[in-house]
């Protein structure tokens, strides 16, 4: 079955970085595209970047463009989000998530930023 299992999220300083991690497992992951989400307190979730299924493509939403870095290796089946000069407004929760026929999420790690 389809897992995906999210880590690196934690407490951080604004201006700070972080890179969050999403191990998958149970589909064949180099052939399908990756997206990270997030959702904030009271908010509903948003689409923060993709990555096509060779890499070879991405997008990101306007609000991280510029400070945020999807990435994938397709021998470690893991996507990355390497988020940079992280402002007290990226708080939440963020979630991988892959469509293989229907949606599958992580359970999400949640990234803080405060001083």
């Amino acid at each position: 079955q389809v897992q995906l299992v999210e880590s690196g999220g934690g407490l951080v300083q604004p201006g700070g970085s972080l890179r969050l991690s999403c191990a998958a497992s149970g589909f064949t992951f180099s052939g399908y595209t990756m997206r990270w989400y997030r959702q904030a307190p009271g908010k509903e979730r948003e689409l923060v970047a993709s990555i096509s299924d060779t890499g070879r493509n991405t997008n990101y939403a306007d609000s991280v463009k510029g400070r945020f870095t999807i990435s994938r290796d397709n021998a470690k089946n893991t996507v990355y989000l390497q988020m940079s000069s992280l402002k007290p407004e990226d708080t939440a929760v963020y979630y991988c998530s892959v469509v293989v026929g229907i949606w599958y999420w992580g359970q999400g790690t949640q990234v803080t930023v405060s001083s």
